[in-house]
């Protein structure tokens, strides 16, 4: 449905991240282009607030934390995910997560995802309103993961992606000519967990930390010259978790994550013609401010989980940030439910705190389906 009215030059204004001083003086919120890549994609993670780095590992860990994949007790997983966004706003708009995993042996894995972004169809228009046509803008990121456990409780993940971003077609205004961007990025990720488990009893806690620095890469250009480079939302997110049962029927998780975008703080500048990691690395000591507003710009997340039989479960959480960097802060909730202990189905609803917010009823869906070598036997089995 065409319901946006974009000026391409203002679209392009907006993704190179030249603002006027005046602005980015009274506004020093720090953001980036692709936005997409650090939207929740799996309902699980989303109805905990969105805090997944040291959440127990499940197909999904290919968007948290790809080093949890090889402590996943299934040998095999596949899980799709739909997000209709800002349908409070429009209804063309969805966001899509598609991923898989595959254990080699019992301490490496490997894994591919797809996460998808249908940004609608655009009414797009020059400076002056001059119509220039209708154009679907889409993003799309394609990811290879590979993961090893190097020690009993400690693994990493390395993750490579391809990323590509349509906003508004290749065209041409005002002299500046505008076009699809695309840029190669990486994640970088750690998990540990320490189990203690009573065999008598059916009793365990179990706790753990995680780390990553995602999207990490290149900058990305929407133009024909370095003026319109942008970074990209490298992201850096520790998380910790807890998880307990006294009698292996009821289970309660707990998870907290802090989170950091790495891109500079606006400061009057076209702060994107910075080197690239003087910019990312910088990113921690770069508020005008100082040390003062630099722990401004890091959001919290939390969430809680119950299990029952590990067959139902219901979560809750909230995610903030501070009221001078974006101020976004909400409450999400959600349910899960497994079957045969293959598939899966869970639902996530978000709750802004603030009026009018655009990320209103938001819900996400998503279905999982896991398997063991066995499993997969008796299916062929079956079918012969």
């Amino acid at each position: 449905m065409r319901l946006f009215f974009v000026a391409v030059s203002s679209l392009f204004i907006l993704t190179s991240g030249t603002l006027s001083a005046q602005a980015q003086d009274s506004v020093r919120i720090p953001a980036a282009p692709l936005s997409f890549l650090t939207f929740a994609p799996d309902a699980r993670g989303a109805a905990m607030g969105e805090a997944g780095v040291a959440l127990s590992p499940d197909a999904n860990s290919t968007y948290w934390n790809a080093a949890k994949l090889p402590y996943n007790t299934k040998d095999f997983g596949i899980s799709a995910s739909y997000t209709p966004w800002l349908r409070n706003l429009v209804d063309d708009m969805w966001m899509g997560y598609l991923t898989a995993y595959k254990k080699l042996g019992d301490k490496q894995a490997v894994a591919f995802s797809v996460n998808y972004m249908n940004n609608g169809e655009l009414d797009l228009r020059d400076a002056v309103g001059t119509q220039m046509g209708y154009f679907n803008s889409r993003e799309l990121a394609l990811a290879g993961t590979y993961s090893r456990q190097l020690g009993k409780n400690f693994s990493m993940g390395l993750t490579l992606k391809y990323i590509s971003s349509n906003l508004a077609g290749t065209s041409v205004i005002n002299g500046v000519s505008i076009a699809p961007a695309r840029v190669a990025a990486g994640d970088i990720s750690a998990y540990y967990k320490k189990q203690f488990k009573n065999d008598d009893t059916g009793s365990d806690l179990t706790w753990s930390l995680g780390a990553v620095l995602s999207n990490l890469g290149g900058k990305i250009n929407y133009g024909s010259g370095a003026e319109f480079e942008n970074f990209i939302p490298t992201t850096l997110k520790i998380g910790t978790g807890l998880s307990f049962t006294g009698d292996g029927r009821n289970r309660f998780n707990f998870v907290i994550d802090a989170r950091k975008l790495m891109v500079p703080t606006p400061d009057g500048t076209n702060y994107n013609q910075r080197p690239l990691l003087k910019g990312v690395f910088g990113s921690f000591s770069d508020a005008p401010d100082g040390f003062s507003e630099e722990i401004q710009e890091i959001g919290i997340a939390a969430g809680a989980e119950y299990w029952y039989n590990n067959i139902f479960a219901l979560r809750a959480g909230y995610s903030a940030e501070n009221k001078n960097k974006g101020n976004q802060k909400f409450f999400t909730a959600g349910a899960g439910a497994r079957f045969m202990d293959k598939y899966a189905v869970d639902f996530a609803y978000l709750f802004p705190v603030t009026q009018n917010s655009p990320l209103a009823q938001t819900l996400r869906i998503t279905l999982s389906l896991s398997l063991n070598k066995a499993e997969k036997l008796d299916v062929s089995d079956t079918e012969n």
